[in-house]
């Protein structure tokens, strides 16, 4: 089981509480990714932008440089199809580049529609749980060197509403990021004896982002969150602030904060 966490409600993020750190995003092409990214760099953040699409990661690299934040770093990999060696790859590219890693934040995700279990195949099973659990275990493992190699490290894996409370039709979305709890928990284990680097659960609760435009097409989203109000939460588990503890699960919802 992981802690409950809540965001102090005091908090406010320094303006140079990520300086010179190095933080790999997944998924910061759009959503929840794409915010948390722009919050990194934005505090000071040496921001390795990862996703599927080029074009939309030079977009969001031309962002970031306008704002006069550090100059990120592009690397487009498609989870679904990305190997050991791939994920190796990435983490000597960071070694070479950066010396070492300071976090990284799990916002990748993959969701086309919701259906009944009875109409879930076997090659959507392992889809959804190659790109929203296993991507996550085997990038740990690939970048747990250079983490190890960092003064302070903080893992950062985004969970969703369904993991801890399954309802119909989210079948493998579901049960995939019901995995990355204990994913989370485990790994928090595993890692206790690195007093340096710690990993954590985020639970943002409903937002406005293209996956929940997928999953709720008649809903009015003007009354939703934007992905960047969560991003307060990323910059404290991902600084100074976040240290003392790991195993936790920061809830963002709503009714939380």
């Amino acid at each position: 089981m992981l802690e409950p966490l809540r965001l102090p409600q005091t908090f406010v993020p320094a303006p140079d509480c990520l300086r010179e750190r190095v933080i790999v995003v997944t998924g910061s092409g759009a959503g929840v990714g794409r915010a948390t990214a722009l919050a990194c760099a934005r505090h000071g953040a040496h921001v390795v932008l990862h996703g599927r699409r080029q074009k939309k990661l030079e977009a969001l690299f031309d962002e970031i440089v306008a704002t006069g934040a550090p100059e990120p770093t592009i690397v487009a990999l498609d989870l679904a199809r990305a190997t050991d060696l791939d994920f190796a790859a990435l983490a000597d590219a960071i070694g070479v580049q950066y010396g070492r890693l300071d976090g990284i934040v799990h916002c990748a995700v993959h969701l086309d529609q919701l259906r009944p279990l009875d109409d879930e195949p076997i090659d959507r099973w392992l889809a959804m749980f190659r790109v929203n659990l296993i991507a996550t275990a085997a990038l740990n493992r690939a970048c747990q060197p250079l983490l190890r190699a960092a003064a302070d490290a903080s893992v950062v894996v985004t969970v969703e509403t369904h993991a801890l409370a399954p309802s119909a039709f989210w079948g493998s979305f579901a049960l995939a990021k019901q995995a990355l709890l204990g994913l989370t928990a485990i790994q928090a284990q595993e890692w206790r004896t690195f007093a340096h680097l710690r990993i954590d659960a985020l639970l943002p609760g409903p937002i406005a982002s293209p996956q929940r435009g997928r999953t709720h097409p008649a809903e009015d989203g003007a009354h939703l969150r934007s992905a960047a109000a969560i991003a307060p939460g990323y910059l404290y588990l991902l600084g100074t602030t976040g240290r003392g503890g790991t195993g936790r699960l920061l809830d963002m919802t709503p009714e939380a904060v």
